[in-house]
């Protein structure tokens, strides 16, 4: 099977194909791939581990048994947690009614089956063929695949970048809603409004839904439950249940257990 370090194809050149699928292996150390775009759209979904993609006003996430969907044309960065094993697909323009936005989509385990497969064959293949004809009944399942909104609004405002920054390298900053305004020399008051006018969230809730985005890449990249949970300064792990299961509908051990089991 086709592998890489995490990396991506330049893919300057005009495929002949309307799909091609890559593996990638992240090594130990948590990587980083600075921001870039394709022509090709791009799917990137993560059977190990957890990956986040950052794209102009967005940070989303990409649990397991889901992948984030990227518009061809469209700048982005991704970030792979340790050990994650990651899977792209680049889609050709006007090869599927695919969305014209950002967007997280759930992975059926068969169509995950058939990227992989897919990640395995030959990068270049006929048309009419036998690998052509499985891009077409997996890109006609793609299509399919329900949507799911799991991103974090970050505007390119300098000083909430700076808060958002410094949250998701160190999940464990414990700096207040007046701390943070104290250092960005403004008014809480101000910092809320702020936040307000360009996320659509107050700085509390904005600040939860990052937490919630950051648990959910450390869950899925092995860390335990009471692990994030003090990570995260909360008091125990039945206060962070209690948020996270507000926020995705299940306490996180069922949640990252479940992802896994749908994916075999």
């Amino acid at each position: 099977m086709r592998s890489a370090e995490f990396d991506e194809p330049s893919l300057d050149y005009e495929p002949s194909v309307p799909v091609m699928a890559l593996r990638v292996d992240v090594a130990a150390r948590e990587r980083e791939i600075p921001v870039h775009e394709h022509r090709s759209g791009q799917l990137v979904i993560a059977l190990r581990g957890a990956v986040s993609c950052e794209v102009p006003g967005a940070l989303w996430m990409v649990p397991p048994q889901a992948g984030v969907w990227i518009p061809g044309g469209t700048p982005h960065s991704n970030r792979g947690t340790a050990n994650a094993l990651i899977f792209y697909l680049f889609v050709e323009p006007g090869a599927a009614p695919l969305p014209d936005r950002c967007c997280t989509l759930r992975i059926s385990p068969m169509l995950s089956e058939m990227i992989q497969f897919l990640a395995g064959l030959p990068p270049v293949y006929e048309a009419n063929g036998p690998t052509d004809r499985l891009a077409q009944v997996l890109l006609d399942q793609l299509c399919t695949m329900p949507r799911e909104e799991m991103f974090l609004p970050m505007p390119e405002d300098a000083r909430l970048r700076k808060i958002s920054t410094a949250m998701m390298r160190d999940p464990s900053d414990r700096r207040t809603q007046t701390n943070w305004a104290s250092e960005l020399g403004m008014s809480d008051r101000t910092l809320n409004r702020l936040c307000t006018s360009l996320t659509g969230l107050s700085f509390g809730r904005w600040r939860r839904q990052l937490q919630m985005i950051v648990a959910l890449r450390e869950l899925s990249g092995g860390a335990t439950v009471q692990q994030v949970a003090y990570d995260l300064g909360y008091e125990s792990p039945s206060a962070f249940n209690t948020m996270f299961k507000k926020a995705f509908g299940k306490p996180p051990a069922t949640y990252i257990n479940d992802r896994f089991r749908v994916g075999g």
